[in-house]
């Protein structure tokens, strides 16, 4: 893991302070080539090689709430191991974001969780929020990164970002390889349009520290 994360210093500075601006300013930041290439191009052959059966079906839902739906979304998932030298490299760097965000937002950020996901061709995740307000969720920022080389825009997948409060679609995110999308959970529903070839990706989540009664941020 430290030979991952130790290289990817160059230049977060100014990355950390693009994501802030376009966050505070708008709340979502979509941004491409930001993750350096070496943990891009490790990740993506990471999620490639992993047997089918590494990748569960992937619900809605949280603790007793969680079940599977598959007229809502289709996608697999694995969750990143942090002890793992590829996935942990990320979320070195990804640790470093947070730290980044933090000193410019005051945002509070305690933590990060993430998985992989994969969309078959024909899969799709209908208009959901990440997290509502008042609603006891500690996700605070979204993020996706897209693992997808040459992709073009007849192969759809797209990632569709909504207004808060109605059905004006403030962006489009094709899901090419290496673009970064961050935005606020709980003010942005969005969907990920049907996909018409394999469609790869990091769906993670900066959260705030949620420990209730000694209890340690309660299970993902």
């Amino acid at each position: 893991m430290t030979a991952l994360a130790s290289s990817f210093d160059a230049g977060d500075g100014d990355v950390f302070d693009l994501v802030a601006d376009a966050i505070e300013r708008q709340g979502y930041s979509i941004l491409d080539g930001v993750v350096p290439l070496p943990l891009l191009d490790a990740l993506f052959v990471q999620l490639c090689e992993l047997p089918d059966a590494a990748l569960n079906r992937a619900g809605i839902g949280r603790d007793q709430d969680h079940q599977l739906n598959r007229f809502v979304r289709g996608d697999e998932t694995l969750w990143l191991d942090p002890d793992d030298a590829v996935s942990g490299g990320f979320h070195a760097w990804m640790e470093r974001l947070r730290l980044g965000i933090n000193r410019r937002l005051f945002l509070g950020l305690f933590d990060y969780e993430a998985h992989y996901a994969r969309y078959a061709p024909g899969a799709f995740y209908r208009r959901h929020l990440d997290a509502f307000a008042g609603g006891g969720s500690n996700r605070v920022l979204s993020t996706v990164l897209y693992l997808n080389p040459n992709w073009g825009a007849d192969d759809g997948g797209e990632m569709v970002l909504y207004c808060e409060n109605d059905q004006n679609v403030i962006a489009r995110v094709q899901p090419c390889y290496g673009r970064l999308a961050v935005f606020l959970s709980e003010r942005f529903p969005h969907e990920v349009l049907a996909t018409r070839r394999t469609r790869y990706s990091i769906a993670g989540w900066f959260r705030v520290n949620g420990s209730l009664g000694g209890q340690i941020d309660p299970a993902r």
